[in-house]
């Protein structure tokens, strides 16, 4: 073995010392030029006079020459008679081609290379002229292939079978100039290796044949019908390199960015520059990523854990250097084209923007948009040190790989975004659109964290300050007393039915039972009429279904007359609740129709009032509609706010109030339950804060402060007239309910211009409120609507 062992030695070949075979490979082999020298003889034949006369002087050469006929054992005579050699070689490596090829020669399936060109001698050799470990083939794969290379030779000189060749074998070798690696692939090339027979070669049944030709990786079978002892190689291998490293390299980067997540693995993506670095050969390439986010409009790194992009860290750091990268992002949207910059120092851009990329040691760069379809999903960013390493014929590669860089950034910008999704998901109630990204960027945050191994992080807190507060409500007069009215109906109903059938069974016949839940139904229909208490609807059922329901199934099958009276009581009762369901069902019904109307209403017109400026919105269906709004600049994102955006949402407010009163007085004559409905709004002129309570997974004010809005909110609808007792809300009028006078100050010119559009009733009743507990000194303002018809 050679002195420098630190590379393992990849190719099942002798020493170069012994010539002895490995134990591993098969076959006994022995280097000769035999081969070689049979091939110039048959030339000495040839019609080609120039070739003829080569030939024969060649021949008269070897024939002075007895050290190179049979096997060469003393390597040391080769190169004393390298003349020979370079003669006898021409036969192999054209001159026109001995500066270009990479081609070498070895005995058969051995190691050491005895002639090659320089280029192999660069590419494969080490110092004592011994096959270099290819980095990405180790010992035992390579032996193996070798074995079945010979076996393959062997099946085709003495058996004559036709083989299908062998896939082509790639070697990566270190190229120790740049510090990098090369890809090469290997053709080995045996037209001048002879396959000797000793003794009685084996013999092969067609079926023995055809098994080993689809058997060829079953090197326990070779061996057992073709006994290695049985052949012996001798000549010489033509080993021939081309270099392959483009085309591997993109076959690399394909299947690398079809993984998941490579974008976010900090070793994974250092690969892939490794691999740009081969490409490009360049060993301090720098690789830059940065996905475009339309949202944003502006390029983001893909996490905190690696900054992947030079540019993007530059405009993140430095607000200045934002306006020159746009420049440049202009520039390529336009051009559509990567932008070469060869020289940083001499090339057309901002002054301000190369400073900050040559301060990053970058002075040689390329810039390429990553396009998807019709849409722009990121920047790719090359860069080097050295001026002028990157240049206009370099586009040819990038053209390649742009693509496969394009779907990545794609493809892990859809992977983060159900990532993000999957933390809302967990974290948080259905999103409203216009704070979606704040959430989104919490998300991002966690995951971060997560990502960096902080396993116990937290959501960071959702808060926006400085937003105002709009309330309305359009609730449904004495709702509660109505139903009750409808429950207590029922049941007397439902009674009644159940007294009937009763009085008819005792006529029929005699049960005590009967008188005994007789007097039962008599006391709850007297006490019903009387009034209602909390406990009487459940109870009053319970003894239905438990005492008198099981009985009238008893006499309607064992007394036949009952029959019509019992059979009249069940078509009464709901097939689905089991219970009278008459009144209940007409109130259920009204105040249904009410809610959907104000409710549709209120969402189709959210969704103009939203183009005035984004905004949250929520509503809430009870008996009435609820519906609470804020806004202000920290809700939105990438967005000035102006005070003239807070005051179209009041107006807008108070046109719509106007409007459902106009709805519901229309809807009245048309409900099963004629129901009134009162609208009232809330005017608080201060901005405050919310903040997101993740346990309750809503929104709610944040600070001491502003919790007195909330109290207010919650508490006025049952809010009276200071000395009347009156209730403020009232049907056909809106209610207008504020803290300050200073507030009403606004809305008094809102409702003078709805009074001059016939909107609104002519006056304006100006309220003190009775105190409120925890509240007091609200004011109110009250103004008729005019109904139309």
């Amino acid at each position: 073995m050679p002195a420098d062992s630190s590379l393992t030695l990849a190719l099942a070949v002798p020493d170069s010392r012994t010539n002895a075979a490995p134990t591993s490979f098969p076959f006994r082999s022995t280097l000769s030029l035999e081969p070689l020298i049979a091939y110039w003889q048959r030339r000495e034949q040839s019609t080609n006079a120039g070739v003829r006369l080569l030939a024969v002087a060649i021949g008269q050469q070897v024939a002075e020459a007895d050290w190179c006929r049979g096997p060469l054992t003393d390597y040391s005579v080769l190169e004393c008679n390298c003349d020979l050699i370079e003669t006898l070689m021409l036969a192999v490596f054209p001159p026109a081609s001995f500066s270009t090829d990479i081609s070498g020669v070895v005995g058969p399936f051995q190691r050491y290379c005895f002639y090659s060109t320089t280029h192999f001698e660069e590419v494969m050799l080490n110092k004592d002229r011994t096959i270099k470990q290819p980095l990405n083939i180790d010992m035992p794969t390579m032996e193996r292939h070798m074995g079945l290379m010979a076996y393959h030779l062997v099946l085709n000189r003495v058996y004559g079978a036709e083989i299908p060749p062998l896939g082509t074998i790639v070697f990566t070798v270190p190229d120790y100039k740049i510090g990098l690696y090369r890809h090469y692939g290997v053709d080995f090339n045996s037209d001048f290796v002879t396959v000797k027979v000793v003794g009685e070669p084996p013999q092969l049944t067609p079926e023995q044949l055809e098994m080993l030709i689809h058997n060829r990786h079953r090197p326990e079978l070779w061996r057992e019908l073709l006994p290695p002892e049985h052949f012996e190689l001798e000549g010489f291998n033509l080993i021939q390199l081309l270099d392959v490293t483009d085309q591997e390299i993109l076959s690399e980067l394909k299947y690398d960015l079809l993984e998941r997540d490579v974008l976010q693995n900090a070793a994974r993506f250092e690969q892939i520059q490794e691999k740009l670095r081969v490409l490009f050969a360049q060993p301090s390439l720098q690789l830059g990523i940065a996905a475009y986010d339309e949202k944003k409009r502006a390029f983001v790194d893909f996490g905190k854990k690696i900054n992947h992009s030079f540019l993007t860290k530059q405009v993140q750091t430095n607000s200045a250097a934002d306006g020159s990268f746009r420049q440049i992002y202009d520039r390529l949207l336009r051009e559509r084209e990567p932008l070469v910059l060869k020289d940083l120092a001499t090339a057309d851009i901002p002054e301000d923007l190369r400073e900050q990329i040559t301060g990053l040691g970058i002075n040689s760069a390329i810039l390429a948009l990553l396009p998807y379809g019709n849409d722009t999903v990121g920047l790719l960013e090359l860069g080097t040190p050295q001026a002028g390493a990157l240049d206009e014929f370099d586009m040819d590669k990038v053209s390649q790989f742009v693509p496969l860089f394009a779907v990545a950034v794609k493809r892990n910008a859809e992977d983060l975004q159900s990532r993000v999704q999957s933390i809302i998901r967990e974290k948080f109630t259905a999103i409203h659109p216009t704070m979606e990204w704040r959430f989104m960027d919490a998300a991002r945050n966690l995951l971060a964290k997560l990502d960096a191994g902080n396993r116990t992080a937290e959501m960071e807190p959702i808060v926006f300050e400085d937003v105002y507060p709009l309330h309305g409500s359009c609730d449904i007069r004495s709702s509660s007393t109505v139903r009750n009215e409808a429950i207590q109906g029922d049941l007397i109903e439902h009674l009644t039915l159940a007294n009937k059938v009763l009085k008819k069974a005792s006529e029929c016949q005699e049960l005590p039972i009967l008188d005994e839940l007789k007097f039962y139904v008599t006391k709850n229909l007297k006490r019903l009429r009387e009034g209602m208490l909390s406990g009487d609807e459940a109870n009053i059922y319970d003894s239905l279904k438990r005492e008198v329901e099981p009985l009238f199934e008893y006499l309607a099958t064992h007394t036949p007359e009952l029959r019509p009276i019992i059979t009249k009581y069940w078509s009464n009762i709901d097939p689905k609740l089991g219970i009278l369901y008459k009144r209940r069902q007409d109130f259920e019904t009204s105040v249904t129709t009410l809610n959907d109307a104000v409710s549709d209403y209120l969402d189709e017109e959210e969704e103009k009032a939203q183009q005035m400026f984004p905004h949250y919105f929520q509503r809430y269906k009870t008996d009435g509609v609820e519906f609470n709004i804020y806004v202000g600049s920290t809700l939105v994102e990438n967005k000035p706010f102006d005070l003239v955006f807070l005051k179209n949402l009041r107006l807008w407010q108070l046109l719509t109030m106007v409007e459902i009163t106009r709805r519901t007085a229309a809807l009245k004559a048309t409900l099963p339950v004629p129901l009134d409905t009162t609208q009232l709004i809330l005017i608080h002129g201060q901005p405050l804060s919310i903040r997101f309570r993740q346990d309750e997974r809503q929104f709610d004010v944040d600070g001491a402060y502003n919790i007195r809005y909330e109290i207010i909110k919650k508490r006025i609808d049952k809010a009276t007239v200071l000395g009347t007792g009156e209730r403020l809300t009232q049907p056909g009028t809106i209610a207008l309910v504020y803290a300050q006078s200073r507030e009403a100050v606004e809305y008094y010119e809102y409702i003078d211009y709805l009074q001059d559009r016939g909107l609104l009733e002519p006056g304006v009743e100006e309220l003190e409120l009775e105190e409120l507990q925890g509240v007091k000194g609200l004011l109110a303002l009250r103004v008729r609507v005019q109904i139309v018809g």
